[in-house]
């Protein structure tokens, strides 16, 4: 339990929003911006299996990025596969290194920013600047809760 609170200490930390609780669209809420073509049901369905397979945390986090950065349906796959690789990783490198706390963290720290330049070429410059600033809200909240 440690490791899936770490790793989402570290994405809340360093691409993620605080409150990442599984959020389930608006009835009355368009699925993809205007400006996008309507997808085919085949890639509906390998979208929706792609979510499906992927670990609840970068659902979560891929669906509240969503809704704050307003993402368009490649972004949004984008987005998901850089939280599944990043989790699937640092996992990996906890269990490598679980004994080497410092050389994890190093090892983490290193993972977390090529999180971050994947997601920067993604994402648009505008949505980028809106997800630093609300990484740095984040940051800010948590660093008032340890201090109290």
């Amino acid at each position: 339990m440690s490791f899936l609170r770490l790793s989402l200490t570290l994405l809340l930390a360093t691409g993620a929003l605080a409150g990442c609780a599984r959020r389930k669209p608006a009835a009355d809420a368009p699925a993809t911006s205007v400006s996008e073509p309507a997808m085919s049901t085949v890639s509906a369905r390998a979208d929706a299996r792609a979510a499906a397979a992927a670990p609840p945390a970068a659902r979560d986090l891929t669906d509240v990025l969503t809704e704050e950065l307003n993402l368009t349906t490649e972004q949004r796959s984008r987005v998901r596969q850089i939280f599944t690789s990043t989790l699937t990783q640092a996992q990996q490198t906890q269990q490598r290194l679980k004994a080497d706390r410092p050389a994890m963290l190093a090892e983490l720290k290193r993972l977390n920013a090529a999180s971050d330049q994947e997601l920067q070429q993604v994402l648009s410059a505008e949505q980028y600047q809106q997800l630093k600033a609300k990484q740095k809200q984040v940051q800010e909240q948590m660093r008032a809760r340890k201090a109290q």
